[in-house]
């Protein structure tokens, strides 16, 4: 991490990464395409999801998450910084020339061999089904469905644990602290994802958040009753100066409420949730 002495206002908590593990400074052409920015908006034109907009230009990397290239050997050519997300990305070639990203795991250096299937080592960056990896490893980029590719722990610096296999399914460990069951066909890498000083990155200043496409937006509690059900009041009121709970924008509550359904399909997979809390099976 790259920290700066405090000359200025915006330098003083100014912290953000040295980018001393990138190989490669430019993507690679053929693996990257051009998405246009929403700015919030849906098909119609209107606002659905607000605080965004502008921002920098970025070209969104074709990550393989499927992996399903099996049983070839591939070498690590690159490892690249990817705009729109946290984790790093490394650049592999298979042996016909055939060049895709990964989600690259720490400890994965350019040189290093890869490969997938359940032939595969159960070594760093390798992708195998569930059924084949040992218990107790640490691994990412899980699946939920099998062949639909990694849906799960792609964030930089995470990583879930293989618990237990039964019944044809694993019971994994995932960094909320849920236990899940996956099925044991699901394809997941092992190692845990790289970068993960990431969470030590802070903006510093507000320009840097607008470079990243978030607008400022204020406070409900600031404002007027005609643009929030928690603005209004005498001084500094909580929730409009009433008696009434804090409630989003269109007045649905938004502490203490649970927004899971109850009668969610994949609640039977969840052993126990992420507060710790057992699940009750039907």
């Amino acid at each position: 991490m790259k920290t700066f002495r405090p000359l200025t206002p915006s330098s003083r908590c100014l912290t953000y990464a040295d980018f001393s593990d990138i190989t490669k400074t430019r993507p690679e052409k053929a693996l990257v395409y051009t998405r246009k920015k929403t700015g919030g908006r849906n098909v119609h034109g209107r606002v659905t999801a607000r605080a965004i907009g502008g921002g920098h230009k970025q070209k969104v990397r074709a990550v393989d998450f499927r992996r399903n290239k099996l049983d070839q050997v591939a070498k690590v050519i690159a490892v690249e910084y990817d705009p729109i997300r946290s984790a790093r990305l490394a650049l592999v070639e298979y042996a016909d020339k055939e060049r895709r990203y990964i989600v690259c795991p720490d400890g994965l250096q350019v040189g290093a061999v890869i490969m997938n299937g359940a032939k595969a080592p159960p070594t760093v960056g390798n992708a195998l089904p569930l059924a084949s990896i040992p218990v107790g490893l640490s691994i990412h980029n899980i699946e939920l469905t099998p062949g639909r590719g990694g849906q799960m722990v792609r964030s930089a610096g995470s990583a879930a644990t293989l618990m237990s296999r039964d019944a044809g399914y694993a019971q994994v460990r995932l960094p909320s602290g849920e236990i899940r069951r996956i099925h044991e066909n699901c394809m997941a890498t092992i190692g845990q994802v790289g970068n993960a000083q990431h969470e030590n990155v802070v903006l510093g200043k507000a320009g840097r958040s607008i470079h990243r496409g978030k607008r400022p937006m204020s406070r409900g509690m600031v404002r007027n009753p005609v643009d929030h059900p928690n603005g209004g009041g005498q001084g500094k009121s909580k929730g409009g100066g009433g008696r009434q709970h804090l409630t989003s924008p269109w007045g649905l509550l938004a502490k203490g409420k649970r927004t899971r359904n109850k009668h969610k399909i994949s609640n039977r997979f969840i052993l126990v949730r992420r507060d710790g809390r057992a699940m009750k099976l039907k």
